[in-house]
C-alpha cells in the first residue's frame, strides 16, 4: 500500500467535493424566490427565443473551453501551501465534527441511562466484569499449573554437554512456547464456554463477551512472544541475551503496553462505538493511542543511556569491525529514531487511521518479525558453525593440517552467512515498507536470474575451495613422513611447493574468470588483454622468462635441492632457498648469494649419490713408496674404526699409486668413497691420521728449505761465519745452538 498516494487521492476528492458543494450553496443562499423550482426556471428560459439562443451559445463556448481549462488545471494543480492548507483544514474540521458528535452521543447516552437505564447498565457491567474476571482467573490457575513444567524445561535447557546444548535448549524453548500457548487457548475456550452456556441465551453470545475474548486471545498471544524473548524467571528459556533484571524490566513494560493497547483498542473502543456512537469510539481510540505514545516516549528517553551501554557492551564482544561500528553508532542515536518513529505512528494513527494505520502497523509487525527471525537464525547458525570441526585420529595423523585448514574457513563462512541473512532481512523490510514486492520480484525473470546467478557463484566458489582443499591435503599427505613412512626429499618438497603455488594461481584466475562471466561481465576483452599483456611481458622481461623456464627444468631434473652443496655460477655454497626463478645459497664464509637461473650455465652438485675424498700425498725422494702406501692403508683402517666416520665410508681404500715425481716430492694418490656430502669430513679426518702415521714412521713430508750463502775466498773456501749470540755466550762452530 502506498500511503502518500492514498492521502493525495483523499485530498483531491475533498477538494472536488468542495468545488461541487460551494457553488450550489451560494446559489441557494442568493435565491429570494423559493417558490420557483429549477425545472420552472429552465422551462421559462427555453420558452424565450433570445434566452434559448444565448444559452446554446454559452454551452458551446463552455464545451470549447472545458478541455483547455481541464488541461491547465491538471498541469498546474494546487500549490504546496494550498495542499497543506486544505489538509490541515480537513483535519481540523473532521476533528471538530467528531468531537461535537461525541459530545452529542454522550449526552444522549446520559439521557438513556437516566432512571431504570442506569440500573440495567450497572447490571450488564457487573455481569461483564464477572465474566472477564472468571476468564482471567482460569488463565491464572492454568499458568500456576504450568509453572512446574516451565521449571522442568528450564533445567532441561541447561545442558552440561556443549555438543547437545543447542538441541536441548531449542527443544525446551519450543516446548515452553507450546505450554504457554496451550494455557492461553484453554482459557480462551473456557471463556467461550462460559459466554455460550452460562451467560448466553439459546447458545448465543453477546457482543461484549466476544470482543473481550478476541482481545484476550491476541493480547496473550503477543505476551507469549514477549515471554519467549524476555523470560524473567527462566533464564535458559530466554532468547534475548540479557540478565534477569534487564529482562524483567523490559518484559514488564512490554506486557503493560500490550495490555493497554490491546484491551483499549480491541475492547473499549469497539464497545463504545457499538453501544454509544462511532464518534465516541474514535475519540477514545485517539486518547488511548496518545497516552500510549506519551508513555512509550518517556520510556525511550528514560532508557537511552541504559540501551546505549548495553549496545556498547554487545559491540565490544563483536569480532566484525562493521558490527562494532554499527552497534556503537546505533547506541548513540537509537532514541532519536525511536521517538521519530513513535511520532510518525501517532500522527498517522490519529489523522489517517483508515488510510495508513493498518499499513504502518502491518509493516512494523513484519519488520519486527523479520529482524527477530534474522537474529534467531544468525544465532543458531553461529552456534553451529563456530563449533570446531573434529576429525578422526587416523585422518589427523595422515593430514595434520587438514583440521586447522577446515576450521580456518569457519570465520569466513560465518561472515558470508551473516551477510546473506542481513540481505534477506533488508529485502523483507523493503517489501514491508515500500512498493517493492519481494515475492513478485523473486518470481519475475529479473529476480530468478539474479537469484540463479547468486546461487551459481556460490557453487563455483565452493567448488574452487573444495579443489584447493583437496590439492593442499594431497600435498600435505605427500610431505607427511608419518603417512609415507619416510621423510620427503628436498627435491620433492620444492616441487610440491611450486605445484601448490601453481594450483593456487590457476584456481584464483579460473574462478575469477568464471564468476565474472556468470555475473554478466564480458571476459573476452580481459582474455585478449591478458594475452597482449603476456606478449609484452615476454618481450620486455625475457630474462625473467628465461629464469622461470630454466628453474622449472632444473627442478624437474632434480639438479638442485634445498640443503645441497653445489657450485653454480662460479659460487660454491649450501642451497638455502629455491624458487621457480632464483637460487639462494650461502658460501663457506657465510655470505648469502642470490643467483637467477639465467646466470647458471653449469651446476655441480656434491650431494648426489656418493662422493670421493681424493688425497695426494708427497713424500721425500729417499722414502720407500711401498712403505708409504702401507702406512696410508694403516691410517685408513684406523679411520674405519672411528664410530663417527665409519658409517659414511662406502668402500675400501683405492690406491692409485705414484702419480707424479715432482720437483721436491714423490706424490702418491688414494681415494675414499663416502656418502654424498660427508666426503669432506672423512677427508679431514683421514689427513689427520696420515700425518700421525707418517710422523711415527719417520717418513718425511717435504716442505720448503732456505739455504744461506756466505760467499767464497780466492781459494774457493767459504769464510768462517762469525756468530754472535744475544745472551753473550759463544759456542764453537758446529755446536748446536
Amino acid at each position: 500500500m502506498n500511503t502518500p498516494s492514498a492521502i493525495v487521492r483523499t485530498l483531491r476528492a475533498l477538494c472536488l467535493l468542495a468545488l461541487l458543494i460551494l457553488p450550489a450553496a451560494a446559489i441557494a443562499q442568493s435565491d429570494e424566490q423559493p417558490s420557483a423550482t429549477p425545472n420552472e426556471q429552465l422551462a421559462e428560459l427555453l420558452e424565450n427565443e433570445s434566452t434559448r439562443q444565448a444559452l446554446i451559445e454559452q454551452l458551446r463556448r463552455t464545451a470549447d473551453e472545458s478541455p483547455a481549462v481541464a488541461e491547465a488545471a491538471q498541469a498546474d494543480g494546487p500549490s504546496l501551501p494550498q495542499r497543506i492548507a486544505g489538509l490541515t483544514q480537513s483535519i481540523a474540521e473532521r476533528t471538530v465534527a467528531d468531537a461535537n458528535a461525541a459530545l452529542l452521543a454522550l449526552n444522549d447516552a446520559r439521557t438513556r441511562l437516566a432512571g431504570d437505564g442506569a440500573m440495567r447498565f450497572m447490571t450488564q457491567l457487573a455481569i461483564f466484569a464477572a465474566f472477564a474476571a472468571s476468564v482471567l482467573v482460569v488463565f491464572w490457575l492454568l499458568g500456576r499449573i504450568a509453572q512446574g513444567l516451565y521449571a522442568r524445561l528450564d533445567r532441561r535447557a541447561h545442558a552440561d554437554d556443549p555438543a547437545f546444548a543447542l538441541m536441548r535448549r531449542g527443544g525446551a524453548i519450543v516446548a515452553a512456547i507450546g505450554v504457554h500457548l496451550a494455557t492461553v487457548v484453554l482459557a480462551w475456550l473456557a471463556g467461550y464456554a462460559i459466554a455460550l452456556f452460562v451467560l448466553g441465551d439459546d447458545g448465543g453470545m453477546r457482543r461484549q463477551e466476544s470482543l473481550f475474548l478476541n482481545a484476550f486471545l491476541i493480547v496473550e498471544g503477543v505476551r507469549v512472544l514477549i515471554g519467549t524473548l524476555l523470560s524473567n524467571r527462566h533464564a535458559n528459556l530466554r532468547l534475548v541475551p540479557a540478565d534477569s533484571e534487564e529482562a524483567a524490566y523490559w518484559s514488564a513494560w512490554a506486557s503493560r503496553m500490550t495490555w493497554f493497547l490491546g484491551y483499549g483498542l480491541m475492547l473499549v473502543v469497539p464497545a463504545a462505538a457499538a453501544f454509544i456512537a462511532p464518534e465516541v469510539g474514535r475519540i477514545l481510540a485517539i486518547l488511548v493511542m496518545v497516552l500510549a505514545w506519551l508513555k512509550a516516549t518517556v520510556i525511550v528517553m528514560q532508557n537511552r543511556a541504559r540501551v546505549r551501554a548495553a549496545l556498547d557492551r554487545l559491540a565490544s564482544r563483536m569480532h566484525s569491525g562493521f558490527a562494532r561500528v554499527a552497534l556503537s553508532m546505533g547506541g548513540r542515536v537509537w532514541h532519536v529514531f525511536a521517538v521519530t518513529y513513535l511520532a510518525a505512528l501517532i500522527i498517522i494513527a490519529v489523522f489517517y487511521r483508515e488510510e495508513a494505520l493498518g499499513f504502518m502497523l502491518s509493516a512494523t509487525m513484519r519488520t519486527v518479525i523479520a529482524i527477530l527471525a534474522g537474529i534467531v537464525i544468525s544465532a543458531l547458525l553461529t552456534a553451529i558453525i563456530l563449533r570446531r570441526i573434529r576429525l578422526p585420529e587416523e585422518t589427523r595423523a595422515r593430514f595434520p593440517l587438514l583440521e586447522d585448514r577446515l576450521n580456518a574457513y569457519v570465520p569466513g563462512a560465518l561472515k558470508l552467512t551473516r551477510f546473506a541473512i542481513l540481505a534477506i532481512v533488508l529485502a523483507f523490510i523493503l517489501d514491508a515498507w515500500t512498493s517493492f514486492d519481494l515475492g513478485v520480484w523473486a518470481a519475475s525473470d529479473a529476480g530468478m536470474t539474479t537469484l540463479g546467478k547468486i546461487v551459481t557463484v556460490a557453487i563455483i566458489i565452493t567448488l574452487a575451495l573444495a579443489a584447493w582443499l583437496l590439492a593442499a591435503s594431497w600435498i600435505e599427505y605427500r610431505l607427511n613422513p608419518d603417512a609415507n613412512g619416510a621423510e620427503a626429499t628436498p627435491r620433492v618438497r620444492t616441487l610440491l611447493t611450486i605445484f601448490r603455488n601453481a594450483v593456487a594461481i590457476t584456481l584464483i584466475v579460473l574462478t575469477t574468470m568464471v564468476v565474472l562471466a556468470e555475473i554478466g561481465v564480458n571476459i573476452a576483452p580481459l582474455i585478449a588483454g591478458a594475452g597482449v599483456l603476456g606478449l609484452a611481458i615476454g618481450f620486455g622481461a625475457q630474462k625473467l622468462v628465461q629464469d622461470v623456464i630454466t628453474g622449472v627444468f632444473i627442478q624437474l631434473e632434480g639438479a638442485i635441492n634445498v640443503g645441497d652443496l653445489v657450485t653454480a655460477g662460479g659460487t660454491t655454497g649450501t642451497v638455502e632457498k629455491l624458487t621457480i626463478r632464483s637460487l639462494g645459497m650461502r658460501d663457506l664464509s657465510g655470505v648469502y648469494h642470490l643467483l637467477p637461473f639465467s646466470s647458471v650455465d653449469t651446476v655441480s652438485n656434491f650431494m648426489r649419490g656418493f662422493g670421493y675424498h681424493v688425497g695426494e700425498y708427497g713424500v721425500a725422494y729417499r722414502e720407500d713408496t711401498d712403505v708409504v702406501i702401507e702406512h696410508l692403508k694403516a691410517a685408513f683402517e684406523e679411520l674405519r674404526q672411528d664410530p663417527e666416520h665409519s658409517p659414511n665410508i662406502l668402500g675400501d681404500l683405492e690406491v692409485h699409486g705414484v702419480t707424479a715425481l715432482a720437483d721436491s716430492s714423490v706424490n702418491v694418490r688414494v681415494r675414499i668413497k663416502a656418502v654424498a656430502g660427508t666426503q669432506f669430513g672423512v677427508g679431514r679426518a683421514y689427513n689427520r691420521l696420515v700425518k700421525r702415521h707418517f710422523d711415527a714412521a719417520g717418513i718425511e713430508i717435504p716442505f720448503p728449505h732456505m739455504t744461506l750463502y756466505f760467499g767464497e775466498d780466492k781459494q774457493g773456501k767459504a769464510p768462517p761465519a762469525n756468530l754472535r749470540l744475544l745472551d753473550g755466550r759463544e759456542d764453537a762452530p758446529g755446536d748446536p745452538a
